[in-house]
């Protein structure tokens, strides 16, 4: 038979495992004894012949395992009877023994299964909530403690770092340590989730009380019906079947509470001893149990050799915890020739798996050693970052960037060693605070500039809302603007005036605009009317035939560029509708004998009168800066073209060349009267 047919793998199900090893080590002796033919009607015809054994039955009773447990809190793991007391592992077995008695006040602990551990402290908040409440609602209760202990650790670890940082910022803003108190929506459920688990773990203790109080009653009274045996008068053989029974309940009868442990135990051995006493059991009996001892306890072995192999050392352990027990309570001694060998080999074995798992530890710690270095590395970072102060907002908003990525490396870099863990956060924590204190002394350093800004802003505010229903639009337009302008180049307010200002602001400057807007887009409709009158009128004065007379001509001339100007302003894209009209005036004056500077100030006035029923007076003057532009441009084009005759002052006066430049001086001459004529036009509106 393979050792997978005796002894259930470690596939981490420790409640079928416990079954299946239950079921293979605890066979009832009688099954045994139904292969021997002659023992059972030994027992059954001949009872007096238990009487003449060669042996006494204080033999019996000697070699018999006590599994009397004398010290729950420092169990050792006890021999064959006979074997020395000085074992070659004690430390280890000893460990092994004592995790094998705090499972024995409660035995649901044996139905265990395996829970990953994660790392807790790479989770934010938010993670560690949602595990803590998987964990609550999905694992059994009394299998989670460690879990939600450290992860409890680890949310109150993040969570008061925040607060700490909260109340430097309160403290900077000039806050009194006595109001400050901060909590947020993350913190509350952690809370409510952290409430159901003491809910669900309290109830559960409350029932395994119960169920300890009455398996304690149930043990005493089968003690009372093991008593009752030695004074039953009936067949050896049907006494002994009904003393394997209580055996059997005995076995089942669930934990009782630990400090009735010892007592109840010793009871029951003591009542056993009696019995068997009384049963004086012969040889060939007590051998079929040495034999049914020893084949069980070769199971043990043989699955205590597969968990020797087990890549999984803590699931190894827990398993082999398992085995301890049953190898101490649940089963009796072997024939003496058996004991000592096979209790070395299982005392290897342990001592093999013990070393798998310390193995394992070193390993571990190995990786925790290089966390703790990249840990160590980060902290030197943050300490670096910290130690260069921005000297304005944005490279402090840069510097806060910097130090939460940092963090978020901290808190990926897995663990460290327990040695290192709070002398590490510590560092941690100082080398953060260090930079929060740096930062909020700069910001508080701002406070005086903020509250400068404030007061400069409120002053825009007011004018805002002193103007904001004025009609007269082109002063105060230019004066809304500036103070927009202004708005921007004034740096920033305390954060808590912040919104409520700007908004003052924005809705008095909305409020008025919106009225510029409303009143443009009235105006929009009657300037698209003008438009169309206008490309009315040119396609009108397209067909106007002139009579000859200059006078009458110029006349009726005069009077389309007094109707023209009554029509009104063009939408600002048409504008270019001007320049249609001095086009078709510029055909009809040309068959006009006007001389060039009387039409041009025909036109000229044409033009002032658009200019003139502009919104503003800038572009009235553009125009006279363009004027004078032009007046200083021929003045020069003028003084040019003398000082060139002066290179033809010997030439004769009919030289072409003289002559030309003559012209063009006589021209320009013309041309700077038409300019003046217009800069004093355009000064007298």
């Amino acid at each position: 038979m393979s050792t997978h047919d005796n002894l259930p793998k470690a596939d981490g199900n420790e409640e079928n495992k416990t079954k299946a090893l239950e079921e293979k080590l605890e066979n009832p002796v009688s099954e045994a004894m139904e292969s021997d033919t002659e023992t059972q009607e030994s027992l059954g015809s001949k009872p007096e012949e238990i009487t003449k054994v060669e042996e006494s039955i204080e033999d019996s009773i000697s070699t018999e395992e006590s599994p009397v447990i004398e010290n729950t809190s420092n169990i050792e793991v006890e021999k064959e009877s006979g074997e020395s007391t000085e074992a070659p592992d004690d430390e280890i077995l000893n460990e092994m023994d004592q995790a094998v008695a705090k499972d024995s006040e409660d035995e649901s602990k044996l139905e265990r299964h395996d829970i990953e551990k994660k790392d807790y402290h790479a989770m934010n908040k938010d993670e560690l909530i949602s595990e803590l409440r998987l964990l609550v609602k999905s694992e059994k209760i009394q299998a989670i403690k460690e879990h939600v202990e450290e992860i409890k650790t680890e949310f109150n670890a993040k969570f008061n770092e925040e607060v700490e940082q909260k109340k430097d910022e309160f403290l900077a803003d000039g806050g009194n340590i006595i109001d400050f108190y901060y909590s947020t929506p993350l913190k509350k459920e952690f809370n409510s989730v952290y409430f159901d688990y003491k809910e669900k773990r309290n109830a559960y203790y409350q029932n395994l009380k119960k169920d300890l109080q009455a398996n304690l009653q149930k043990r005493l009274d089968i003690i009372e019906e093991l008593k009752g045996l030695l004074n039953v008068e009936e067949n050896i053989n049907t006494t002994y079947n009904h003393f394997k029974e209580i055996k059997e309940r005995w076995h089942n009868a669930g934990s009782i509470p630990r400090d009735k442990y010892n007592t109840v135990w010793n009871t029951y051995h003591h009542h056993t001893e009696n019995f068997y006493d009384f049963l004086h059991l012969n040889r060939d009996f007590r051998d079929l149990d040495f034999k049914h001892n020893l084949e069980q306890k070769l199971k043990i072995i043989e699955r205590a050799t597969e968990l020797a192999q087990e890549t999984d050392v803590n699931r190894a352990f827990r398993e082999l915890q398992i085995l301890h027990k049953m190898w101490k309570e649940d089963l009796g001694p072997v024939a003496k020739e058996y004991r000592e060998p096979i209790w070395e080999k299982f005392s290897e074995l342990t001592k093999k798996i013990h070393e798998n798992r310390q193995q394992f530890f070193k390993v571990q710690d190995k990786v925790y050693e290089k966390n703790l270095e990249v840990k160590q590395e980060i902290i030197t970072k943050i300490i670096e970052v910290a130690t260069e102060h921005p000297k304005n907002h944005g490279g402090w908003q840069q510097k806060i960037k910097e130090i939460e990525a940092l963090r978020e490396e901290f808190f990926k870099a897995g663990k460290v060693p327990s040695s290192s863990n709070e002398e590490t956060w510590s560092h941690f924590k100082g080398a953060v605070r260090d930079f929060n204190r740096n930062k909020n002394a700069f910001y508080k350093s701002l406070k005086k500039d903020q509250f400068e800004n404030l007061n400069k802003k409120m002053e825009l505010i007011k004018i805002a809302e002193d103007n904001k229903d004025s009609d007269d639009f082109s002063v105060t337009t230019p004066l809304m603007k500036k103070i927009q302008s202004d708005w921007k180049k004034i740096g920033h307010v305390p954060r808590k005036d912040s919104d409520r200002i700007w908004k003052k602001f924005k809705d008095a400057c909305n409020s008025y605009f919106d009225r510029i807007h409303a009143e443009k887009n009235e105006a929009n409709k009657e300037e698209v009317v003008a438009y169309e009158k206008k490309l009315a009128h040119i396609e009108a004065l397209k067909e106007l035939k002139l009579s000859g007379d200059t006078q009458n001509d110029l006349d009726a001339i005069k009077e389309n560029i007094g109707i023209w100007k009554t029509i009104g302003r063009v939408p600002y894209k048409k504008r270019n509708i001007e320049s249609d009209f001095n086009k078709v005036l510029d055909g009809l004056f040309g068959q006009l004998n006007l001389s060039r500077q009387e039409t041009e100030m025909i036109k000229y006035e044409n033009k002032l009168n658009s200019l003139a029923n502009q919104s503003d007076d800038r572009a009235l003057r553009n125009e006279q800066n363009f004027i004078r532009k032009k007046i200083e441009e021929v003045h020069s084009e003028i003084r040019q073209l003398e000082n060139n005759l002066q290179f033809f002052k010997h030439a004769d006066d009919n030289n072409p060349l003289v002559i030309e430049v003559r012209k063009n001086i006589e021209k320009h001459k013309e041309n700077l009267e038409v300019w003046k004529n217009k800069l004093k036009k355009i000064k007298q509106l």
